[in-house]
């Protein structure tokens, strides 16, 4: 059994057992969590929502909070002398799938 689940503006494809990496979410490593957005059911049984299935939800626990690499932008106008160099890292959440209520 599968589901899509939405969540920091992007849809994820979960399993239970699955560790996933999503945008940041306000919660300490331990906490359990609850996504009510859920977009598809699959399996044995095919629920589609529209825009979102009723009653279902995907229930997780959180492993760590995170930040990915640095990405660096370097902005650079030649003959100018002009160059600025930015880095970024942009927090995650590692969050592992425990169940799938459909």
């Amino acid at each position: 059994m599968y589901a899509i689940v939405k969540t920091g503006g992007k849809q994820v494809k979960v399993e239970v057992g699955q560790a996933i990496y999503v945008e940041k979410i306000n919660a300490e490593a331990g906490d359990k969590v609850t996504f009510d957005e859920v977009v598809f059911v699959g399996g044995d049984s095919v629920k589609v929502g529209a825009p979102f299935v009723t009653g279902a939800t995907v229930e997780g626990t959180v492993e760590k909070q995170g930040r990915q690499k640095k990405v660096v932008t370097f902005k650079y106008k030649r003959r100018k002398d002009s160059h600025r160099k930015q880095g970024h890292r942009q927090p995650y959440t590692k969050v592992v799938i425990e169940a799938i209520n459909a």
